[in-house]
């Protein structure tokens, strides 16, 4: 009787040793779960580098953009992009000029799930944007539809001012934190011509800020960007 009192004794530190163990355990992992990773909110800003290299290779074509976004909730963020863009354009019977400076305004959501303090994206946006250029028609030849009596290329230069685009854009990108506060972005848009202020007597070919615009009304672009945010708070 006194030996399995004994045993019973030992079960019962032994049990007793096993909780205080497991409480423990459960102590240090609640701890662990409790530390909530703030996230940065400020302003990004930085460049498309796509365009001076698009440059380097096109001397038909120049251009700038400057970027930018802010953050107001943890997957939605302000976004703007202002450039300048200079584009010759050679189509069968034509060669024209576009020159001029645009706007573009929106939003970017990011889909992507960070783990513990990342701050990477995967973004779906959308933008309003806003273009007004001048253009060019540096010569034409008129489409007589003969082979007796072709036409002669026109070369007295033709221009007109104060065109303008209107459109929206729909947008995908990856957005990638590579050193701390430096994010490198690739993002690729489709865009849908709202109107289009045109020159008499002649199609516009390209808007900046909207590139080319086909006949359909739409066009695409992509931006390579590389920003830095300047950090305001974390929360």
């Amino acid at each position: 009787m006194y030996k399995y009192f004994i045993s019973i004794c030992f079960l019962f530190v032994f049990v007793n040793g096993q909780s205080q163990e497991q409480k423990k355990d459960t102590l240090i992992n609640a701890e662990k779960d409790s530390i909530v990773y703030k996230s940065k909110y400020g302003l990004r800003v930085g460049v498309d580098i796509s365009k001076p290299i698009l440059a380097q290779f096109n001397s038909s074509y120049s251009g700038l953009e400057i970027v930018g976004d802010y953050r107001i909730k943890k997957n939605l963020y302000l976004a703007a992009e202002v450039g300048f863009e200079e584009e010759t354009t050679t189509e069968d019977y034509t060669n024209s000029t576009v020159k001029g400076s645009y706007i573009r305004l929106g939003v970017n959501y990011n889909v992507y799930q960070n783990w513990l303090d990342m701050n990477n994206e995967i973004f779906i946006g959308a933008r309003y944007g806003f273009s007004i250029f001048d253009q060019t028609l540096n010569t034409y030849t008129p489409n007589v539809n003969s082979v007796y009596f072709p036409a002669d290329e026109i070369t007295s230069s033709v221009s007109a001012t104060d065109l303008n685009v209107h459109w929206t854009e729909f947008i995908i990108g990856l957005k990638v934190e590579t050193f701390k506060n430096f994010f490198v972005s690739f993002s690729g848009s489709y865009k849908i011509a709202m109107s289009v202020k045109e020159p008499d007597n002649f199609e516009t070919l390209y808007a900046p800020g909207f590139n080319r615009i086909f006949d359909s009304g739409t066009g695409f672009g992509f931006n390579y960007t590389l920003t830095y945010l300047i950090p305001f708070k974390k929360k």
